[in-house]
C-alpha cells in the first residue's frame, strides 16, 4: 500500500504539464507490487479461506478499504486526471487513439463515483462508510461459508432411496471427508450436492429438510444472522447514494451501466417474468397432473423441496429421459477436454498441463494456455504463450461456495521500462463446486453448464488484448462482463462437441444419437421454473435497492414476502438466492442492484450466437474471429453497445432470448 501511495505521489509531484503521458500512463502502471499481492490474499479469502486466514480478512477487510478511499482523495490527484479530461477532445490532444480517450474517461468516472469532488467532511464520511460496508461484506460472505461448513444430514444407505449411484459417491465422499464411518453418507449444503438430491431422493421428509437449511444459510445460527448485516448494508448503500445526488443505490449503480435507469432494467424483467410466470405456473400444473395419476397425496401441494423431484418423473415420462442417464456421459475430465477443445477450434488455444507447477491445493490443475501467431510480415507461425490458466473444480472446507473466474495478474501492454514481458500475460483462474466422487466425478447437465460459463470469463481474461490494465479483461460494465460466459454455454449443447467428447466414464462409449435426440427435445423443459427462480433474485434486488428510505422498523423477510406476493411468484417456487445468502448482493456491491445482468447478457448472447447459426457452422472462422476481437479481447476499450454493432451490425433483439427459453409464445 505505501508503495502505491508513492507510485501516485510521482504523478502529483512530476511538475510538468498534465498530459495522456505523465498522468495517464503512470496512473495505470501504479501500485503493481500491491495487484500481485493483493490477487493472491483476494484469491486465497474465496479458495482457501482457513480460520486463520479468514481473522486476517476480518482485519484487513477496513484496511484495504481505507486504502482504496485515500488513492482517490490523494490531494492533487484529481486535479491532475480532471485536467487530462477536459482537455481529451482539444487539437493538441488529437493524436490520442479511441482507447486512450477511454482510458481517461473511464479513470475520471472511477475518481467521481468514489467520490474525488467531495469536500474533506464528505471525503472522511464516504472512506468511513467503505470501510465499514467492507467489514460487513467480509462478515456476511464469512457467515454463509460457516453455514455451509457446519451443515450435513447423515444418512444411513436406506435413506439414500432413489438417488443415482453417482450422488450416492458423492454422499460417502463427503461422508469421508468428514471422517464419518463407511455406513454413513453426508449431504451438505454444496449445490451440486443439494439439487441432486432434491432431484432425486424419494424420501420427501429428508428433501424438506435439507431444503430448509439450504434455503436459510446465512440465518441457521443467532449469532450469523445474515439479515441484520443486509440491513445495515442497505442503509450504508442509500447514504452513498444520496451523496451523489441520486434518490436511490438503484440509480446511483444503473448510471454506469448499460441499462441506464432502473427503468430500463424493470422493463426488461417484467417482460420475461410474466411470460416465464405463465410458463412456470404451466409446469406445475403438469407436476400436480402427474402426482395425481401416481394417486400420492401432497400435504400442502407440491412445494419447494418436491419440484425438481416431480419435474424429473414428468421429464422421464414425457421424453425418456432423466438426469442419471445423462451423467455417466459427463465426467469432469470428459467436459474438460470439451471446453478445451471448443476453446482450440473457436480462437486456436491449446492447453499444456504443468504438474510441475505446485499450485495452493492439491485440487488445482495448472495449464499454460498457447497458440500459433503468423508473424504479420512473413507469415511465419510462432508459438506464443497466452496465458497461465488454474482450474480449481471441487467443492472443499474452507472455499466459497457457488461459481467464479478470478486473476492473479490481468493483461497489459503498459509495463514500465525494462520490466519482462511476461508480466503482461495474464494468470486466470476458474473455481467451480463440483462434489467430489469416486471412481470419477460426474457433472449434471447444468454443471456441465456452469464449467463451461466460468471458462466463458475465463476467455475473457486470457484473450484479453488491451493496452492498458484498466481497460483490460472483465474490467467493463457489469451488464457486458456476462456476455462472453454466457455465450460459451451455447456450445455445450451442440451435437458435434457432444458426439466427440460425451463419452460413458466406464466404457468410453460415445453417447448415442437417441439420447442426444432426446436432449434436444428436453432442451426447454422447466424453463419457466428456472427462468422465474432467477427473475425473482433480480426483480428483488432492484426493489430493495430502489427504497429511499430504510426506516428503523425495515424488515428484510418480510419485504422478501410482500415482494414476491406482489410479483405473484408462482406455488412451489422460491428465489434461487434468498436475502441471507445473496452473496453477489450483500457479499460486495460489485452485483448489487445489477443482479438483472445476467438477464440483460442472455439478450446479447442468444443473438451473438445466433449469427454463428446464421453463417451454418458454429465453429465458422469468420465469425470466431469478430467475437474474438469484439467480445474475448476488447475489453472496456470501447463502449460496450458500440462493441455490440460492430460485431452484429445493429442493436440487440430480445426475439432470440426468447425463443431460447420457449418463451416467444407467452
Amino acid at each position: 500500500m505505501s508503495s502505491h501511495l508513492r507510485d501516485l505521489d510521482d504523478i502529483v509531484n512530476d511538475p510538468r504539464d498534465p498530459t495522456f503521458d505523465t498522468v495517464m500512463i503512470p496512473y495505470d502502471r501504479a501500485g503493481g507490487l500491491l495487484d500481485r499481492v493483493g490477487s493472491v490474499f483476494g484469491n486465497y479469502c474465496g479458495s482457501l479461506n482457513s480460520p486463520d486466514m479468514q481473522s486476517v480478512q476480518s482485519e484487513m477487510a477496513p484496511v484495504l478499504s481505507r486504502h482504496t478511499s485515500s488513492t482517490y482523495t490523494l490531494p492533487g490527484l484529481f486535479e491532475k486526471i480532471d485536467a487530462v479530461h477536459q482537455n481529451r477532445h482539444n487539437s493538441e490532444n488529437s493524436h490520442l487513439t479511441k482507447e486512450e480517450v477511454r482510458l481517461i474517461e473511464r479513470v475520471w468516472m472511477d475518481f467521481t463515483r468514489q467520490g474525488a469532488r467531495f469536500n474533506d467532511a464528505v471525503k472522511e464520511e464516504y472512506a468511513d462508510i467503505m470501510a465499514e460496508m467492507s467489514s460487513l461484506q467480509t462478515q456476511f460472505q464469512q457467515n454463509v461459508m460457516k453455514d455451509e461448513e457446519t451443515y450435513e444430514m447423515v444418512l444411513s444407505l436406506e435413506e439414500m432411496a432413489g438417488c443415482p449411484d453417482s450422488l450416492i459417491d458423492a454422499a460417502r465422499q463427503a461422508a469421508a471427508e468428514r471422517e464419518k464411518d463407511d455406513e454413513y453418507y453426508v449431504i451438505t449444503l454444496s449445490r451440486s450436492l443439494v439439487e441432486p438430491f432434491l432431484t432425486y431422493s424419494d424420501r420427501r421428509d429428508l428433501r424438506e429438510q435439507v431444503c430448509r437449511a439450504w434455503m436459510k444459510r446465512g440465518e441457521l445460527s443467532a449469532d450469523r444472522d445474515n439479515s441484520v448485516l443486509a440491513v445495515q448494508l442497505l442503509k450504508l448503500r442509500k447514504r452513498i447514494a444520496e451523496l451523489h445526488g441520486c434518490s436511490s443505490f438503484a440509480e446511483f449503480q444503473c448510471l454506469d451501466k448499460m441499462a441506464k435507469t432502473p427503468a430500463n432494467v424493470i422493463d426488461l424483467l417484467e417482460n420475461v417474468w410474466a411470460r416465464a410466470r405463465k410458463s412456470a405456473n404451466r409446469e406445475r400444473l403438469a407436476l400436480e397432473q402427474y402426482v395425481e395419476s401416481t394417486g400420492e397425496v401432497l400435504d400442502g401441494g407440491i412445494e419447494f423441496w418436491d419440484w425438481r423431484y416431480y419435474a424429473e418423473k414428468v421429464r422421464k415420462a414425457r421424453y425418456d429421459l432423466d438426469e442419471s442417464l445423462i451423467k455417466p456421459y459427463f465426467s469432469l475430465q470428459s467436459v474438460t477436454e470439451a471446453v478445451m477443445a471448443v476453446s482450440k477450434n473457436l480462437f486456436g488455444l491449446r492447453y499444456i498441463r504443468r504438474h510441475d507447477v505446485e499450485a495452493y491445493h492439491p485440487d488445482v490443475d495448472v495449464y499454460e494456455v498457447r497458440e500459433n501467431v503468423a508473424d504479420t510480415k512473413t507469415g511465419k507461425l510462432s508459438d506464443k504463450l497466452v496465458a497461465l490458466f488454474l482450474h480449481d473444480n471441487y467443492a472443499r472446507k474452507h472455499k466459497s461456495s457457488g461459481a467464479w473466474m478470478s486473476e492473479y495478474r490481468t493483461q497489459t501492454k503498459n509495463l514500465p521500462p525494462n520490466a519482462d514481458p511476461m508480466e503482461g500475460v495474464p494468470i486466470v483462474s476458474n473455481n467451480n463446486n463440483f462434489a467430489k466422487g469416486q471412481p470419477s466425478t460426474l457433472l449434471s447437465y447444468n454443471d456441465a453448464k456452469t464449467l463451461f460459463h466460468e471458462m466463458g470469463h475465463g476467455h475473457h481474461g486470457m484473450l484479453s488484448n488491451a493496452n492498458f490494465g484498466r481497460l483490460a479483461s472483465t474490467n467493463v460494465l457489469t451488464d457486458f462482463v456476462e456476455l462472453p460466459s454466457q455465450l460459451f454455454e451455447h456450445w455445450l449443447s451442440q451435437p458435434e462437441v457432444l458426439k466427440k467428447h460425451a463419452k460413458h466414464f466406464e466404457t468410453g462409449e460415445p453417447i448415442s444419437d437417441e439420447l442426444l435426440q432426446k436432449i434436444k427435445a428436453a432442451e426447454k423443459f422447466n424453463q419457466g421454473f428456472e427462468t422465474v427462480e432467477y427473475a425473482a433474485c433480480a426483480l428483488f434486488d432492484m426493489a430493495v435497492h430502489m427504497i429511499e428510505d430504510y426506516d428503523d422498523g425495515f424488515d428484510l423477510g418480510d419485504f422478501e414476502a410482500k415482494q414476491m406476493e406482489r410479483m405473484g411468484m408462482p406455488k412451489g417456487i422460491v428465489m434461487r438466492h434468498r436475502p441471507t445468502h445473496f452473496q453477489h448482493l450483500f457479499s460486495s456491491s460489485h452485483y448489487a442492484a445489477g443482479y438483472y445482468v445476467y438477464m440483460w447478457a442472455q439478450v446479447l448472447d442468444a443473438d451473438v450466437f445466433a449469427a454463428f447459426e446464421e453463417s451454418g457452422n458454429v465453429f465458422d472462422p469468420d465469425v470466431a474471429s469478430k467475437a474474438r476481437q469484439y467480445i474475448y479481447s476488447s475489453g472496456n476499450t470501447e463502449a460496450p453497445d458500440e462493441l455490440f454493432r460492430s460485431f452484429r451490425g445493429r442493436d440487440p433483439d430480445i426475439k432470440f432470448l426468447l425463443e431460447k427459453l420457449g418463451l416467444a409464445n407467452n
